[in-house]
């Protein structure tokens, strides 16, 4: 069997980029289109919503499949819309997979014990989507219970092929508050960083990148580089790109020489590029498809200009 990080730089390669689409639904925003068709169906409000995720996600990922390797759905946005929106979940997990992209499900998930292997056997389909009830590639997870919290999906991520990023160093503005605490010398994200290395390494081939990767934000690229020194065989998430502020030379750190080691996640400035004054006219004239395809397209260039992905070709 494939590694993770096997399998997702085969597909990164094959699409010549590392940028990620994040599929963050959000009501308000949705294309009149899509809430028009969902007031159709004559549902209660959270099936509604549920309808319109799913249909707006799946109709993204027909636009972005041909570009991109990898989609990462933001889980809260369809657990908030109860049991109809974990199907839709379910759907766009499978959807995507079909088209033959990655999944990474941004779940944040954390626990002990059998909690934790519920959850991992949950989330973590990995090589093949018929091993688990959600079909995803890889799963964003919480190391603050302690390492014991991650063993579990560890384990499951090695016996399915999957992969999993652990929160490390993320992009929000008060995320310093807790994680550039100094404990022994070392800040609590500095810690964190070497206990994700620590588990890779176990689980790659021939000093390679193993299936345990991190979260680490572009909004912070000093820190980024430096992880990257301290992550040398861990795949990184890096989020922050775009509407929170980071740029592809923010992001050019987290990178290989080769162009590997990365995905670079965008979400609200493609899903709603049609809002952006720069496809806005766009937008109006083709469609709101036609303004994430243009999204994307930039997306990729400026990564493939400012980065080393753009030795992928």
């Amino acid at each position: 069997m494939a590694t993770y990080a096997e399998r997702l730089h085969s597909a990164i390669a094959r699409k010549r980029t590392p940028a990620l689409v994040g599929l963050d639904p959000r009501e308000t925003s949705l294309p009149s289109e899509i809430r028009a068709a969902a007031d159709r169906h004559g549902l209660d409000a959270n099936a509604r919503r549920a309808w319109a995720y799913e249909h707006f996600c799946c109709r993204v990922i027909d636009v972005v499949a041909p570009l991109v390797p990898a989609v990462k759905p933001q889980v809260a946005f369809f657990e908030d819309c109860g049991p109809a929106g974990f199907q839709a979940l379910a759907a766009v997990i499978r959807h995507a997979r079909n088209a033959g992209l990655f999944v990474i499900a941004d779940a944040k998930r954390g626990d002990i014990g059998s909690t934790a292997e519920a959850y991992a056997s949950a989330w973590l389909a990995g090589e093949d989507p018929e091993a688990a009830p959600f079909a995803a590639d890889a799963l964003t997870v919480n190391p603050y219970l302690g390492p014991d919290t991650l063993q579990p999906f560890v384990q499951t991520a090695a016996a399915r092929g999957a992969g999993l990023y652990v929160l490390v160093r993320t992009s929000n503005p008060e995320s310093g508050v807790f994680q550039e605490l100094l404990c022994e010398g070392r800040q609590v994200y500095q810690h964190i960083a070497a206990e994700v290395e620590r588990l890779t390494e176990s689980s790659g081939r021939d000093g390679r990148y193993g299936s345990v990767g991190a979260v680490v934000g572009a909004t912070y690229p000093e820190e980024l580089a430096q992880l990257r020194a301290l992550l040398p065989r861990s795949p990184l998430l890096v989020p922050g790109y775009g509407a929170q502020g980071g740029s592809g030379s923010d992001v050019a750190a987290a990178f290989d020489a080769e162009g590997l080691g990365a995905l670079v996640n965008s979400s609200r400035g493609i899903l709603f590029a049609e809002q952006r004054d720069e496809y806005r006219e766009l937008g109006a004239a083709n469609g709101w498809e036609a303004a994430v395809e243009a999204a994307t397209r930039d997306f990729i260039e400026d990564l493939r200009r400012h980065t080393p992905a753009g030795r992928l070709g």
